[in-house]
């Protein structure tokens, strides 16, 4: 059993959970400068927790310090984002050739959860809770391959994508794109088709990376034409 955080350490990580929400939703746009006085008074705590909350998102890279002059949110790099979409492409394609290597009842034992949601049940059709399972379907992938430290990396690596790769699921259309590629891509594997799998999986994350920057560049350009209240 975890043990249990300090009270200051509780109230640092409301506020670290707050702005990343702010951050992950727009609201701190990319470039955005701010106080840790401004986001003391907004939150209705001391500026403590506040700066402790900003030191752990600097250190995941979604805010930056400038001394004597406040905070900014880390402006878009989208070389830095492709980036960690290559890899978690080169990742996940290992995961699935080591996936089609297993007997075919422990593959299909190891993806039944997988297969039941995205095959067999119901669609679902919000947005956030399908990118939940989205990331969980792509982390489950690696860890079935078996290799803790991908699963590692990859997590690390799903982590810090999340800020832009929900938004691929604003769009419908995108949400059944996403129930018909993992359908598609658990059948190449329960057949053993590697390269198949491969190829499907390579051509789901493009797909998505690409939209994904299409709506981000929208949506931030969008948010630059509102007007400042």
């Amino acid at each position: 059993m975890a043990q249990s955080r300090s009270k200051p350490e509780a109230l640092a990580e409301k506020v670290y959970q707050a702005l990343k929400q702010d951050i992950f939703a727009f609201r701190l746009m990319p470039g955005d400068r701010f106080s840790e006085n401004e986001i003391a008074e907004r939150l209705g705590v001391s500026r403590t927790p506040v700066r402790q909350a900003l030191f752990w998102l600097a250190r995941e890279n979604y805010v930056e310090v400038w001394f004597r002059s406040g905070w900014q949110v880390r402006p878009f790099d989208f070389a830095y984002f492709e980036e960690l979409y290559d890899l978690r492409t080169v990742l996940e394609r290992e995961a699935v050739r080591r996936l089609c290597a297993l007997p075919p009842l422990a593959c299909a034992t190891q993806l039944n959860a997988l297969k039941t949601f995205w095959m067999d049940a119901d669609p679902l059709d919000e947005g956030k809770a399908v990118s939940t399972h989205d990331e969980a379907f792509h982390i489950a992938l690696v860890e079935a391959a078996g290799n803790q430290e991908m699963t590692r990396i990859h997590t690390e690596i799903t982590e810090k994508i999340r800020i832009i790769r929900h938004l691929d699921f604003t769009r419908e259309d995108r949400i059944a794109a996403t129930y018909r590629e993992h359908a598609l891509i658990l059948r190449a594997i329960f057949q053993q088709h590697t390269e198949e799998a491969q190829r499907i999986l390579t051509d789901h994350i493009a797909v998505s990376k690409a939209e994904v920057r299409k709506i981000t560049v929208h949506m931030l350009q969008q948010a630059r034409l509102q007007p400042i209240e």
